[in-house]
């Protein structure tokens, strides 16, 4: 087993206003599948997600990659755990300002024993023409395929991607999840992705439906479809 979840649950606050956000959450992700979480603001799947990249810690329950368990290890052995599995891409870019995009991209590269290669990788994200320009330079799409760039230049085992296209407009977003596809497909990296985006399941291996901190649906699709042919 890849991606092991087994009973998660994870509260905030203390006494009468304590919310249990994640209730009992147990599933499973194979190696190189596009695995979306889906749900509606407050269901618990960005948490989930946060707990799965060792942000967040649970109450109880467990993660564990490849039979590595998260809650076994010391500070140090998850800072070294994020560096070898783990590529993040978030709604906001959080590129550094006065580095240009193939330095922004390299910065992930220095937290990896085996980086891919940088002209490759820019040629695949459609930027190797821009590779001198600073961030306010690029347009929002181009910010977040370098932000992907940075994520995935370290060759993780999985990609953590929390509403990668929340803040952009329809063709935007289809242009960065065409990427995160061919991403997926070239370098077999696990995606886990957390939308509210009903339409993005279709492109998924497997969809996880939370609700209330509760898994509702865990399906495997399919009748998947490419990114390009998205409608919504």
């Amino acid at each position: 087993m890849f991606l092991e979840i087994n009973n998660l649950k994870k509260g905030f606050g203390q006494g009468s206003s304590r919310v249990e956000v994640l209730k009992g959450i147990t599933c499973d992700i194979k190696k190189g599948e596009i695995c979306v979480l889906l749900g509606p603001s407050g269901s618990g799947k960005s948490t989930l997600l946060n707990i799965i990249g060792g942000i967040d810690a649970a109450d109880s329950g467990y993660v564990a990659i490849e039979g590595e368990k998260m809650a076994d290890m010391t500070e140090k052995q998850l800072t070294g755990y994020r560096r070898k599995h783990l590529g993040y891409i978030f709604q906001m870019y959080n590129l550094i300002p006065n580095l240009n995009v193939k330095e922004n991209i390299e910065v992930g590269a220095y937290l990896s024993d085996n980086p891919l290669d940088i002209g490759e990788l820019l040629n695949t994200l459609g930027l190797y023409e821009h590779r001198h320009k600073l961030p306010n330079q690029l347009s929002g799409g181009q910010q977040q395929r370098c932000s992907i760039g940075r994520a995935i230049i370290k060759n993780p085992d999985i990609l953590l991607c929390d509403e990668p296209t929340g803040a952009l407009d329809y063709n935007t977003s289809k242009e960065v999840l065409k990427i995160i596809e061919q991403v997926n497909r070239k370098y077999g990296n696990t995606v886990v992705m957390v939308t509210h985006n009903d339409a993005i399941k279709n492109m998924a291996d497997r969809v996880i439906k939370l609700r209330d901190g509760m898994i509702r649906h865990d399906i495997r699709n399919e009748q998947k479809i490419s990114a390009e042919d998205l409608d919504w």
